[in-house]
């Protein structure tokens, strides 16, 4: 549960950062690992790539990692830390976001999260996230239901529609 909530707390972390525009994935890609790295933990993957252009899975030159270009508006890209303790288990929280123009003065950008889908309840220990990553959190889940609810409604899918409800609460 530490793991995953840590996990999570860089997602969000980097899910909600407002960054400067021609800032390269690389130097901003430490916000998604901090809150392991408070413990001593890391991962031995990219925190995420590029989507979209040609299909592939990892498209580069978009990502978070030294050699990918600068973010910009209507870019593509996953968001993806993780936790591995060898023999025991794995977590990976990944979403995808659009880079977008930042509610700023000068031109700054930020990320989007357009995946829409509600993180595990059960393995986030809320007395680690801090009151603006709980904010965050409310308000992505008030996107999830505003955007996808609606949809399981209209498909008449009440069973998956009460299981949104629950698995956004506040």
């Amino acid at each position: 549960q530490e793991a995953y909530t840590r996990v999570l707390m860089g997602n969000i972390d980097l899910s909600r950062l407002i960054f400067p525009s021609n800032t390269a994935g690389g130097t901003v890609e430490s916000f998604a690992r901090r809150a392991l790295w408070d413990v001593g933990l890391n991962y031995g993957h990219g925190t995420g790539h590029g989507i979209g252009n040609f299909l592939s899975v990892h498209e580069w030159p978009v990502g978070f990692q030294s050699n990918n270009v600068p973010l910009e508006a209507g870019m593509f890209t996953s968001i993806e830390p993780g936790y591995y303790r060898d023999g025991e288990f794995g977590i990976r929280i990944e979403d995808i976001a659009l880079v977008v123009e930042a509610q700023t003065e000068q031109p700054f950008l930020t990320f989007e999260v357009v995946s829409l889908v509600p993180y595990d309840r059960n393995l986030i220990d809320l007395s680690l996230l801090s009151p603006e990553q709980i904010r965050y959190l409310n308000s992505y889940y008030e996107r999830i239901r505003a955007h996808v609810g609606p949809e399981l409604r209209r498909q008449r899918l009440e069973e998956e529609y009460e299981w949104l409800q629950e698995s956004t609460e506040p």
